[in-house]
C-alpha cells in the first residue's frame, strides 16, 4: 500500500504517445522509466507517487487533455499539495502543453483544472512540437493499414516479449513480405489481429481488442500533429508561467540495407527493420512550407556534442523529426529511436529486462538509458544536487 500523500510528496503524471498505453496485457508503457526515477527518488529520500494517464491511443490532443485533466484531478485534487510533474512522450507532450495552456477551454468545469498551480514541470520525449510528415500519410488509405500494422507489431513485441516471437512468424507469413503490405486487403489485417489476440491470451486478450478497436475508430489526433496542423497549434498553445518546460531528443540512423539485414537476426527482425526503413522514409521528408524552428545555441550545443554534427530538418527517430522535438530547455539528446528512449530497446546488459520495438541500428543501450533517467531525475528535482547521478545503488534500469 502506498504512503499517504504530503505536501513534500512529488507527483509524476506520464502521458503515453499516440497508439500508446499504460498497461497492456499486463506490460508497462513507462515501467523502466518509472522503476528507475522510483528507485532515485528514494535513495535521496523524497517522497513520490507516480501515475500513468491511460490516454486514447490515437483520439485528439484536446480530447486527450481532457483525459489527462481529468486522471490529475480524481487522484491529485485541487490547488493545495506537493509539487506535479507531467512527463509526455511523443504525442502525450502535446497533451501536456495543451491542458497546461492558460485559456485553453476543455469540456471540464474549471475546479478540474485548479491542480495547474502546482504544476512545475513538464517533460516533453520525442514530441512533435512542429509536427511530423509521417502524420500526413498516416491519414491516407494505404498510411491506415501501416499504421493497424505498426500497431499490432507494438503490442506484440512488448506485450508478449522475446519468447513469443517466434510464434509471430506466422502473422509475418499471414501478411506477406512487407512490400505488399500497403496494398493488402484490410480482411487480412483482421485475420492478423485475430493471430495476436489469440497470442496474447486470456490475460489482456480484451483490453487489447479494445485498444486496437480505439485505433481503428477514433485518428482525430493523428492529422493534428502535421507540421500544417502543429504550425495551428502553437500559435495558440502558450506556456504556462511558472512551468519548467524542457524536452529530451534523439536521432536515428538512415535505414541501410546492409545494417539493418545484418542486425536482424531472424525473419520477425526483417520484417521490423523493412517496417522502420519505411516509417523513417516519410518521417526524413523536408516540409519546406513549415520548417522547423533553428535550435538555440545552447541546444545546438548539446545536439552537436550528442550526434557530432549538425543537426537539420531530415533527422529523426523515424517517427518524429529531431528538430520538431525542441522545445523548452534540452535536457539530453543522442543516438536512439522513437520508442528505446522510453526503454523499449535491445539490452545489451544482464539480465536482458529491456525488449526492443523495431530494428533501427541505433544500437541504444543501458547507459544512454541511464543518461535520459539523469536527466529526468536533475529536472524534477533542481534543487538536490545529488539528482543527477545515483549512489550506485539503483537497480538495473
Amino acid at each position: 500500500m502506498a504512503a499517504p500523500a504530503t505536501p513534500e510528496t512529488h507527483r509524476v503524471y506520464f502521458i503515453p504517445g499516440m497508439f500508446g498505453f499504460g498497461r497492456l496485457a499486463g506490460y508497462e508503457y513507462f515501467g523502466h522509466i518509472e522503476s528507475a526515477l522510483a528507485a532515485r527518488f528514494a535513495e535521496l529520500g523524497v517522497p513520490l507517487i507516480m501515475e500513468v494517464v491511460q490516454t486514447p491511443p490515437t483520439a485528439s490532443i484536446r480530447r486527450r487533455a481532457e483525459v489527462v485533466a481529468q486522471a490529475i484531478t480524481e487522484s491529485a485534487g485541487g490547488a493545495s499539495g506537493g509539487p506535479i510533474h507531467l512527463i509526455g512522450h511523443s504525442t502525450g507532450g502535446l497533451d501536456a502543453r495543451l491542458v497546461l495552456t492558460p485559456s485553453v477551454r476543455l469540456d471540464l468545469p474549471d475546479a478540474s483544472l485548479a491542480w495547474r498551480a502546482r504544476v512545475q514541470t513538464a517533460v516533453t520525449i520525442n514530441t512533435p512540437h512542429h509536427g511530423t510528415p509521417l502524420a500526413a500519410f498516416f491519414t491516407t488509405v494505404s498510411g491506415t493499414r501501416l499504421l493497424t500494422l505498426l500497431s499490432l507489431l507494438t503490442v506484440t513485441t512488448l506485450g508478449v516479449g522475446a519468447p513469443g516471437l517466434s510464434a509471430l512468424s506466422s502473422i509475418v507469413a499471414a501478411i506477406g513480405s512487407f512490400d505488399e503490405v500497403l496494398g493488402i486487403d484490410i480482411r487480412l489485417l483482421d485475420r492478423a489481429t485475430d493471430m495476436v489476440l489469440r497470442f496474447i491470451g486470456d490475460r489482456g486478450r480484451d483490453e487489447v481488442a479494445r485498444w486496437l478497436e480505439g485505433i481503428r475508430h477514433d485518428q482525430g489526433g493523428i492529422l493534428q500533429i502535421t507540421p500544417e496542423a502543429m504550425d495551428l497549434f502553437n500559435a495558440v498553445a502558450a506556456d504556462a508561467p511558472g512551468v519548467r518546460y524542457a524536452c529530451i531528443a534523439t536521432a536515428s540512423p538512415p535505414p541501410a540495407a546492409v545494417r539493418l539485414v545484418r542486425q536482424a537476426r531472424s525473419p520477425f527482425g526483417a520484417f521490423t527493420a523493412t517496417a522502420y526503413s519505411t516509417i523513417y522514409g516519410f518521417t526524413s521528408r523536408v516540409v519546406s512550407r513549415y520548417s522547423y524552428p533553428t535550435p538555440s545555441v545552447a541546444a545546438d550545443a548539446i545536439l552537436r556534442a550528442a550526434f557530432g554534427a549538425q543537426v537539420d530538418d531530415s533527422w529523426c527517430d523515424g517517427v518524429v523529426p529531431t528538430r520538431s522535438m525542441l522545445w523548452g530547455e534540452l535536457l539530453w539528446a543522442g543516438k536512439g529511436d522513437h520508442l528505446d528512449v522510453v526503454g523499449h530497446f535491445s539490452d545489451d546488459e544482464s539480465p536482458a529486462i529491456h525488449i526492443d520495438w523495431l530494428t533501427s541500428g541505433a544500437s541504444f543501450g543501458r547507459y544512454r538509458f541511464r543518461g535520459v533517467i539523469d536527466a529526468l531525475s536533475s529536472a524534477l528535482l533542481p534543487d538536490i544536487p545529488d539528482a543527477k547521478t545515483s549512489s550506485g545503488s539503483t537497480p538495473a534500469v
